[in-house]
């Protein structure tokens, strides 16, 4: 009989443990804009990425973090120069406090969010055919979004917005992106 009531209470403790922390992968496509000064355009582009994420849910709030790799693109234009494409790809971290606007149990929930990101620019490529334009390797961005839950699956749309001139050189170039992610949790 104590066997009995230990199984029962370690299968209750498997479940809440199971609700409180949550993980699995994400994959995300982005849409950057910039913010350029000293340009007369620029050009949005897409990219993609790929993450794992950990989340602690605690009732109605709940904090996540997510490490992995994302790759973007886009463009900026100078008048009498040229155009200059980047094509930017690295590591990717991000934490995040969210509030569960309408909780739904076991079948999901509406989700409110807001954090950091920090993207280290590990392969870095430059099209231009006149010079060259130096890039900050390390981009800090803040972010706001809103996320849904349904069964194990976690789609989030959220926007990032560059704090960081990653212009080396005497222009500005800031990022803006907006990310729109599936993810998988199996826990």
């Amino acid at each position: 009989m104590k066997k009995f009531f230990l199984a029962v209470f370690l299968c209750i403790c498997v479940n809440g443990f199971a609700q409180l922390i949550q993980i699995g992968p994400q994959i995300s496509t982005n849409i950057t804009s910039v913010n350029a000064k000293n340009f007369s355009s620029d050009h949005t582009n897409t990219g993609i990425g790929f993450t794992a994420f950990a989340r602690v849910n605690l009732l109605l709030f709940y904090g996540q973090g997510e490490f992995g790799y994302a790759k973007s693109n886009f463009s900026v234009y100078q008048d009498g120069i040229g155009e200059t494409e980047f094509k930017l790809g690295g590591t990717d971290a991000t934490l995040i406090a969210g509030y569960k606007l309408i909780p739904l149990g076991k079948a999901g929930n509406v989700r409110l969010f807001v954090g950091y990101n920090w993207k280290n620019y590990s392969d870095i490529s430059t099209n231009n055919n006149l010079n060259s334009i130096a890039l900050e390797k390390n981009n800090h961005s803040v972010l706001g979004g809103v996320g849904v839950d349904i069964w194990k699956l976690t789609f989030d749309l959220r926007y990032l917005a560059g704090l960081t001139d990653i212009d080396s050189s005497n222009g500005e170039i800031k990022t803006g992106i907006t990310n729109f992610s599936l993810g998988f949790k199996f826990l």
